[in-house]
């Protein structure tokens, strides 16, 4: 099976989105692209993670993740050159599965990502779930960030140039707009 990699996440429930894509292997590679800060900051964030229930900051400097970009959208303009965000390391199976909190608060509360890795011959099978999202606004500006940011690793794994970020996100959230009924979540 040799998944769309470019189709839109799907809505599995009224807070959650899934991506799955198909990547360059071997997983134990890929694996390294999610978990290796040095490597993750190619295409994501930079920030340590440690065993489960540890905490991590993850940090993301997006207007210098790629080149020959577009302008980040308005909303996103104060967080384009550095945000970041909080959580733990919920469970950690290498090379297969890694669940993390997302935007954790002081109270621990925060949204949850799950990166579940397959072989399938010399590519990866990646499925990511993002759940308990709070809200629409917050489901379009993640469904269209992981799709953006999931360009940029198939590249860096291809050894390619990866497309804008916010090229990307812009043409993206405009699509997600359109998936994503109004009264979800």
């Amino acid at each position: 099976m040799h998944t769309d990699n470019d189709a839109l996440g799907t809505l599995v429930a009224a807070d959650t989105i899934r991506l799955q894509r198909t990547l360059p292997g071997p997983i134990e590679r890929v694996w390294r692209y999610l978990t290796e800060p040095e490597l993750r900051r190619q295409w994501l964030a930079d920030g340590a993670f440690g065993a489960p229930g540890d905490r991590h900051e993850l940090v993301f400097r997006n207007n210098t993740l790629t080149e020959n970009d577009a302008a980040p959208p308005a909303k996103y303009a104060g967080i384009a050159d550095e945000a970041r965000s909080r959580g733990r390391v919920i469970e950690c199976r290498p090379p297969e599965r890694l669940v993390i909190s997302w935007d954790e608060d002081d109270a621990g509360l925060g949204s949850e990502v799950a990166f579940e890795l397959e072989p399938r011959g010399s590519e990866v099978e990646l499925v990511l779930t993002h759940r308990r999202l709070p809200g629409r606004d917050a489901m379009l500006s993640v469904a269209s960030g992981w799709h953006a940011h999931l360009r940029v690793l198939i590249a860096r794994l291809g050894e390619q140039t990866p497309p804008g970020l916010w090229a990307s996100f812009n043409q993206l959230e405009a699509e997600y707009e359109r998936l994503i009924p109004k009264a979800a979540a």
